[in-house]
């Protein structure tokens, strides 16, 4: 899948578990900041 795709989908899906649960906030931010980090990585090193 396009990397292009996958950042919004994930931002997406992010904002409304925090809508749902506010307490995940950090939790979410903590593993929305590993994947963009990792993927980053990622794509650099391939």
């Amino acid at each position: 899948m396009n990397m292009l795709i996958i950042h919004p989908v994930i931002a997406l899906l992010a904002d409304i578990a925090i809508l749902v649960w506010p307490k995940l906030l950090n939790y979410i931010v903590a593993a929305y900041l590993t994947v963009v980090g990792l993927t980053g990585i990622l794509t650099v090193l391939a």
